[in-house]
């Protein structure tokens, strides 16, 4: 059984990130979305609600399960007993940050591998930062996010005016 690991941050989870996710499904007999748990940031939203909403984005993959972990990617992955990292790239921008990680990862753990997905181009410039980003300035982030991520955004940061009882 081939087990894979697709770990971030997920702060909140993008339509990108469910494309990712989606064909390493297709790949694999099992993927574990892993979400970080990063005491050094501060996100916009915690652990508990990261997994909540990458579960209900991953729904409709059977064969997907999200857990969190704090601490070396490596020895989440040892205790999940899988050998496989999942990382998606946008751009070729983001090949170097990956490809250090991967480099990283395998000095510290050298039976571990990491799979690059390129991403399709509809998202190759979606990041969570981004879309918090213009979702605040009032912009559509129709498209670029599950339903349920985009009720939470309006839920946390409401539109001025907007009675939200």
């Amino acid at each position: 059984m081939r087990k894979a690991v697709y770990p971030g941050s997920f702060d909140p989870i993008t339509n990108g990130h469910v494309y990712i996710a989606e064909r390493s499904a297709a790949l694999f007999d099992e993927l574990v979305v892993a979400v970080l748990f990063n005491t050094q940031k501060q996100g916009t939203f915690n652990i508990e609600e990261r997994k909540a909403m990458a579960r209900e984005a991953l729904i409709h993959i059977p064969n997907v399960h999200v857990s969190s972990f704090e601490g070396l990617l490596v020895d989440f992955m040892r205790q999940e007993r899988s050998r496989i990292i999942i990382r998606g790239l946008r751009a070729l921008s983001d090949f170097e940050y990956e490809f250090q990680l991967a480099q990283m990862n395998r000095q510290l753990a050298p039976e571990i591998e990491t799979f690059f997905i390129v991403t399709e181009a509809q998202y190759s410039y979606l990041s969570s930062r981004s879309v918090k980003e213009v979702f605040h300035f009032g912009g559509s982030i129709q498209g670029m996010v599950p339903p349920g991520v985009y009720r939470r955004l309006r839920e946390r940061f409401p539109p001025p005016g907007l009675d939200m009882r």
